[in-house]
């Protein structure tokens, strides 16, 4: 090696050159060689092998969130649990008895309405009724009436064709007589 100080000599060159025997010895065979790959194996697995490692955090958290949510949804459960029985035993029964409270006055009141609807659709049906038939009576009358006077039109057409005639015959005559009166007066 060059330079000018003590330099250690490596384990190639140890094993080249002539330095202390037994280290020579315990790094050229081959059971020194297995120690040195078995202490880089393990050198490799602490600094870069995290599997180990990350394996029992996984294992930890796993177990630390089964125990923690175990007993998260067992409180949750029981609390179910306390209100359905709750429900049942109390709440239930209040409702029950409200709802056939309330249904029966309310079946009482529609009841009641309902009769009292039937009882205005039978009285608007006697009074259509009653309309209906003043309404036919009505009109049966009014043809009669029709017919009546249908059958007295011919003999008041002839009573006013009658008394039109004579009216015309008396102008006839009032004009005859004017003209008469009138040629009188002409000839002077």
């Amino acid at each position: 090696m060059s330079g000018g100080g003590t330099e250690t000599p490596v384990a190639c060159e140890a094993a080249q050159g002539g330095g202390g025997g037994k280290k020579r010895d315990s790094l050229g065979t081959p059971g020194a060689a297995h120690l040195i790959i078995k202490d880089l194996g393990e050198i490799h697995s602490r600094l870069l092998d995290h599997r180990p490692v990350t394996q029992g955090e996984i294992r930890y958290f796993v177990k630390e969130f089964e125990e923690k949510r175990g007993l998260r949804e067992l409180r949750v459960l029981e609390n179910l649990k306390n209100m359905i029985q709750e429900t049942n035993e109390r709440m239930l029964p209040k409702c029950r008895e409200t709802m056939q409270g309330g249904l029966e006055e309310a079946l009482q009141r529609l009841q009641a309405a309902n009769d009292s609807i039937c009882r205005l659709q039978q009285r608007e049906q006697e009074r259509k009724k009653v309309i209906n038939d003043h309404l036919t009576a009505s009109e049966k009358g009014r043809l009669l009436q029709w017919e009546e006077f249908m059958k007295e039109q011919p003999q008041r057409r002839a009573e006013v064709d009658d008394e039109h005639r004579r009216a015309m015959e008396r102008l006839k005559e009032q004009y005859a007589a004017m003209e008469k009166d009138l040629a009188k007066f002409s000839t002077f």
